[in-house]
C-alpha cells in the first residue's frame, strides 16, 4: 500500500516527501558509498518524490560511471536521497534513504521485503555473493 512519507536530513535543512509502497520492496547495495553510509533504499519515480525545502543546501557527489547523483546536505552531511536517469533504473528514479523518513515506524521497516544488489560491480540485476554485512 502506497503511503506518503515525510523525510529530512539530520539538521532539518532538507525536507522532502515521497510516495512509497514498502510492500513492493526495498534494497541494500554493496557499492562503496552505500556500505559506508549504511543505506537502506526504496526507488520511486519523479512523480512520487517532492523536495519541499533545502535545494540550495544539497551538494551533488558522483563517482565511478557518474550515473547516480548522490545528494547530501552541505550542513550535516546526511544523504537522504539521490537520483539517476539510467536504463538500468527504469529511467529517472529517486533512491530514498528509508532511514531518513521521519514518520516511518520500525514495524513498517521490519516488514518490508529487502533485496540486495551488486552495485560494486554494476550488476544491478543480481545480488552479491555475500549480503550479511549489508
Amino acid at each position: 500500500m502506497t503511503r506518503t512519507y515525510q523525510g529530512s536530513c539530520h539538521c532539518g535543512a532538507v525536507h522532502f516527501e515521497a510516495d512509497i509502497d514498502l510492500g513492493q520492496g526495498t534494497f541494500k547495495c554493496n557499492c562503496s558509498i552505500c556500505i559506508k553510509g549504511r543505506n537502506w533504499l526504496a526507488m520511486v519515480k519523479p512523480e512520487q518524490f517532492r523536495l519541499q525545502s533545502g535545494e540550495a543546501d544539497l551538494t551533488d557527489y558522483q563517482f565511478g560511471r557518474k550515473v547516480i547523483h548522490h545528494l547530501f546536505c552541505r550542513r550535516c552531511g546526511i544523504r537522504a536521497f539521490g537520483w539517476a536517469d539510467a536504463p538500468e533504473f527504469g529511467g529517472k528514479s529517486y533512491a530514498v534513504n528509508l532511514l531518513c523518513l521521519d514518520d516511518l515506524n520500525p514495524e513498517e521497516l521490519l516488514a518490508a521485503p529487502v533485496s540486495y544488489v551488486d552495485g560494486r560491480n554494476d550488476n544491478w540485476q543480481s545480488p552479491p555473493a555475500e549480503t550479511s554485512h549489508l
